[in-house]
């Protein structure tokens, strides 16, 4: 497979640069996605099953045991819930997977010639991908809903969907831009970002909305750039959930983010190679 992948890597592709990275990157993200599903038995029920299983986990906790209120904004609260926790899989399996991004497939790495950034950006599309095709997911509990007493009710907001994937797409790849080659220097940092995910999967609100956040508490959710992206995904079924002043902030915490990750990625990379 290694082989396989370098040898059409260093084969002529399109004349432009451009043509050149995109060629690369579908190569290598394809690559990844065949090794994930061919192998296999389960396939693409397997990139559902861990943001199901803990659907139900919370659904159960917070309706069938704390009682969440039948007349709450977030009914029903298994789609609230997946419109959050679907996005937040591909932030954390972006993340998770940068860590090792360079030491799993070193030799492939140094005895290739293409944008190192491709080996980052490839796991920020293949997640991507696994998002997209787990939005039925969410379609299919929607349409379940339609027969209880709160259905879920798609709203005009829908459109701001797009959004909300270019700036978690964006904001995931400056997070892995920084945290790959500072990995390879500092090999503690891969179980640090698995403890910082935990803690920011729970400042983030995912299993809870913005609207039932303490005031004195907003502040601190709002510095989160996942808060105004979440939001832009949850006004689909629940407008009341979109606010401008985060989907602000966090659009400018992910232009920054995306910077210095470019920085420390271009800073980085020459030492890394010499390292794996």
């Amino acid at each position: 497979m290694s082989a396989s992948v370098q040898s059409r890597a260093q084969s002529p592709a399109p004349s432009t640069a451009f043509n050149r990275y995109r060629h690369s990157l579908w190569l290598l993200t394809t690559r990844d996605l065949k090794v994930r599903y061919t192998t296999s038995f389960l396939g693409y029920f397997w990139s559902i099953l861990d943001p199901l299983v803990m659907a139900a986990i919370y659904w159960v906790v917070f309706t069938q045991i704390f009682d969440r209120g039948a007349n709450s904004p977030e009914q029903p609260y298994i789609v609230f819930l997946l419109t959050a926790l679907l996005p937040w899989t591909w932030f954390n399996g972006t993340v998770s997977d940068a860590t090792r991004a360079f030491t799993k497939e070193a030799k492939l790495i140094r005895s290739t010639k293409i944008p190192r950034t491709i080996w980052v950006a490839r796991l920020v599309l293949s997640k991507g991908i696994e998002f997209i095709i787990s939005i039925p997911v969410i379609i299919f509990f929607a349409l379940v809903s339609l027969g209880t007493k709160d259905p879920a009710q798609l709203h005009w907001q829908v459109v701001f969907v797009p959004l909300a994937i270019v700036m978690q797409a964006a904001l995931a790849y400056g997070v892995a831009l920084i945290v790959a080659p500072l990995v390879v220097f500092f090999r503690d940092l891969e179980r640090a970002v698995k403890l910082g995910l935990r803690f920011l999967f729970y400042a983030s609100p995912i299993v809870y909305g913005l609207e039932s956040v303490p005031a004195h508490l907003k502040p601190f959710i709002a510095v989160n750039p996942l808060s105004g992206i979440l939001s832009l995904y949850r006004a689909a079924f629940f407008p009341a959930e979109l606010n401008w002043l985060d989907v602000a902030v966090s659009a400018a915490f992910t232009v920054v983010i995306l910077i210095v990750g470019f920085v420390v990625f271009r800073r980085t990379v020459p030492t890394v190679l010499k390292e794996i």
